[in-house]
């Protein structure tokens, strides 16, 4: 507060009347009480500011508890999740397998089939040309 009574006596050197200079110390005074903040306000609000950061590091440390609470469930949701897929798709193939051996089963005997059909049929030709061969000699003169 010297420096108040320092501008009083700086403000009363320059002439200015002592009411009005009065008046000016009065009104810092006023303004720096309620507008300046002095060292116990600071310590009261480091003391509030470290608490508040407290609270919020022990939020946080349930909130991560928790996550990692609920993480770990997703993990074992998607383990269950990824077996019933495999055993999904192992029958699915088991499926397919069975399909492929049906068919390829089907296309050899389509196979057989269409052999000796042809064998049957290029037989049957050479018979008859094998007959219409001779029956031509018997008939052309020689």
């Amino acid at each position: 507060m010297d420096y108040l009574y320092s501008l009083y006596d700086a403000l009363v050197s320059i002439n200015v009347p002592n009411d009005k200079a009065r008046a000016v110390v009065d009104a810092m005074e006023r303004d720096m009480g309620t507008t300046l903040a002095t060292k116990s306000d600071l310590d009261h609000l480091r003391g509030d500011v470290r608490q508040d950061i407290a609270l919020v590091r022990k939020d946080i440390e349930v909130l991560s508890s928790s996550l990692r609470g609920e993480i770990a469930g997703v993990r074992k949701d998607l383990d269950v999740l990824t077996g019933g897929v495999r055993k999904d798709l192992d029958v699915l193939a088991a499926g397919f397998r069975k399909d492929l051996d049906v068919l390829a089963a089907g296309f050899r005997k389509d196979l057989e089939l269409l052999s000796t059909t042809m064998t049957v049929k290029l037989g049957s030709m050479l018979v008859i040309g094998f007959g219409v061969m001779i029956a031509l000699s018997k008939y052309l003169p020689d």
